[in-house]
């Protein structure tokens, strides 16, 4: 029976005995039947449960809550929730439990623990339903426009469409491990709403205008090498930047102090390599035939090293752009409606916003054009905006970029409010992240990004090769130690909350012990082996769960509750990904995939496929049992971009 369609839903559900989906007024689309098989559950539950309170079934619907472990059930009712006057929410409770039909075929009977009513669904009804489930939407479980459901999100206005700006590193500066926190979360994103059905436009906006440009330029000319320029372009640049900065950085502690005492930098900012920085960005500024060629250089050599190590990343962009490319005219209208407002003002020769004038506590002021008469970061990006809103008319553009940041995109958003585009700063988002901990420039012990993943990719290999015959039957072992070593790297960065700084440890994130990406990798591999042990494909586990979907329940538990316990986890997974969505963290995926790995290990011993009692249609219940499981590890891995190995 196909769970594709609501139809093919009620049939499947009329043959384990239960009636057909309720309908609930206002069901969110992400909560919709076909795209969540815990919905099922969920409305009919809501349905007994209104019939039997006398309230509303959408307040009941409501109510509803997901447990946070396997053990207080699948569902939970706190009663109070439900706001019955006349008697305490622990005597509603216990009526409620009295009143609950017995022998139903979706929910075993609740037993009240205080002022909730935990359920669990019904071991016969988990395989016959989940398992058909998963199989039939292959990798699209866990999406939330389904394919039998055209749009059911907007299905009037077509797909919405969100710009995704992520990475962005500065191509006069190191692309090292904070990058690559950007790098994997923006990608997650894009990913996530990929999935949810929007058209996702992914911008890698590098800093490739300013005055730190400029820097590199004057650097160039006196440390700079043709030779080593060939041999090792972007590790040269850095390296002439490194130096050249470490030569400014007495003229930039001289400025800093002048203005901490309350004293005019202008002196100070006029002279040695303040000046020549200056007067290199001014001449890029005009359009400078020689200035512009070397910028473009540089800037080409960036982009190509970069787009080399997005690809071991599983990462692309839809689009390469970078301060360099906002409009000028964009820039001039920006500058106009300011000064319209009577929000810009002059100060000490720079044009400037004084944020607390206008309500904005915290702010402070912001320079928007230097004394130089060059653009800044905020006039440029703001100008952005507006050149993305026309290029692109979207719906969302988000921001993928560190908490060091948080008051600059506060500026960035609250100046288009003063603009009078209160309309278009609602659509923007930040999304914030903490830092790596243990790198520093300062301090020279920075990793280049590819570097890392070198570095990751050869100890994967080094352990592949403890096992000689395992490793000879590895068809390509770079490619896999390369696959694992980069999991390894993601999976550090994505175990905890964004906002959390981490420390950098390669000996920890290369560890096959504790939740690592080589865990997660090795779990994948384990359940492909599981088929080929069995000498059976896909489509024998198709077949039998076509023909024999009345017995899987036999034929799977078995009386196991191992297996009950990784069905009731499976069905959680489209349940999981849209809470996803809504906070935006990869830890939401990634903390759900590691329940799933151990609740499979400790199936394993217990729930044997090969050599099985009860003959082939044991065998092949049980196969299909993993297949479904590992189908939704593969779906969530890529959703993190992960690249799962076979072996």
């Amino acid at each position: 029976m196909s769970t594709l369609t609501l139809e093919g839903l009620t049939a499947l559900l009329s043959g384990v005995g239960a009636g057909p989906i309720p309908s609930i007024p206002g069901d969110a689309p992400v909560a919709h039947p076909l795209n969540r098989p815990i919905g099922i559950y969920r409305a009919c539950l809501a349905d007994i449960l209104a019939r039997l309170a006398g309230c509303e079934t959408a307040v009941t619907y409501e109510s509803l809550q997901t447990p946070g472990t396997l053990a207080n059930g699948d569902l939970v009712l706190p009663v109070p929730r439900l706001r019955i006057k006349g008697k305490t929410p622990a005597e509603q409770c216990a009526e409620l439990e009295a009143a609950f039909p017995n022998n139903h075929p979706l929910f075993q009977k609740p037993v009240a623990a205080g002022i909730h009513l935990p359920f669990f669904f019904t071991p016969l009804s988990l395989p016959r339903l989940v398992l058909p489930y998963i199989f039939q939407r292959q990798q699209c479980y866990g999406n939330h426009v389904h394919v039998g459901l055209r749009n059911i999100e907007s299905p009037d206005q077509g797909r919405k469409k969100v710009i995704l700006e992520f990475s962005s590193p500065n191509i006069a500066k190191e692309f090292h491990a904070g990058h690559l926190r950007s790098t994997i979360i923006g990608a997650f994103i894009a990913n996530l709403y990929e999935t949810m059905g929007w058209d996702v436009v992914k911008v890698n906006y590098l800093g490739d205008w300013g005055k730190q440009f400029g820097l590199l330029a004057v650097g160039w000319q006196r440390f700079g090498s043709e030779e080593e320029l060939a041999r090792e372009p972007l590790k040269h640049l850095l390296d002439v930047y490194a130096r050249i900065n470490a030569v400014f950085k007495p003229e930039q502690e001289a400025s800093k102090k002048a203005r901490d005492e309350g004293r005019d930098t202008a002196e100070i900012e006029s002279q040695g390599l303040f000046a020549e920085r200056n007067a290199f960005f001014s001449h890029m500024e005009s359009g400078d035939e020689e200035a512009i060629a070397l910028w473009r250089r540089f800037r080409d050599i960036s982009i190509d090293r970069y787009v080399a190590t997005y690809a071991r990343l599983n990462i692309d962009f839809d689009e390469y752009s970078g301060e360099s490319q906002v409009n000028k005219t964009t820039i001039e209208r920006v500058e106009s409606l300011l000064q319209e407002k009577s929000v810009y003002e002059q100060d000490n020769g720079s044009w400037v916003i004084n944020f607390e004038k206008h309500g904005s506590k915290g702010l402070g002021v912001a320079v928007v054009r230097g004394r130089t008469g060059t653009t800044t970061y905020l006039l440029r990006d703001v100008a952005a905006v507006l050149d993305r809103e026309e290029k692109y008319n979207f719906d969302k553009m988000i921001y993928v970029v560190s908490t060091e940041q948080d008051l600059y995109f506060r500026r960035v958003f609250r100046t288009l409010e003063l603009m009078g585009r209160s309309d278009l700063a609602a659509r923007l988002q930040h999304v914030n992240f903490g830092k790596v901990m243990g790198m520093s420039s300062r301090l020279g012990n920075v990793k280049l990004l590819s570097d890392i993943l070198d570095q990751s990719r050869e100890a994967m290999h080094e352990v592949m090769r403890r096992n000689a015959v395992k490793y000879s039957q590895v068809a390509e072992p770079d490619a896999v130690a390369e696959k694992v070593g980069i999991s390894a790297v993601m999976v550090q960065d994505m175990s905890g909350k964004r906002i959390n700084n981490y420390p950098f440890d390669i000996n920890r994130m290369t560890s096959f012990e504790g939740d690592t990406g080589p865990y997660l990798q090795y779990c994948h591999a384990r359940l492909n082996s599981i088929l080929r042990k069995a000498g059976l494909t896909r489509k024998d586990l198709v077949n039998h769960l076509e023909n024999h979907a009345d017995g899987l329940d036999a034929d799977i538990l078995m009386d196991k509750p191992h297996a009950v316990d990784l069905l009731r986890l499976m069905a959680q997974y489209p349940d999981v990904t849209a809470m996803a969505l809504k906070t935006l963290e990869p830890s939401t995926v990634l903390t759900y995939l590691f329940r799933l790995a151990h609740q499979l290990s400790s199936c394993y011993d217990v729930l044997q496929v090969v050599g099985a009692e009860g003959g082939r249609h044991v065998v092949l219940a049980r196969a299909a049992l993993y297949e479904g499981a590992r189908q939704v590890l593969e779906t969530g891995m890529r959703l993190l971009g992960l690249s799962p190995v076979e072996r």
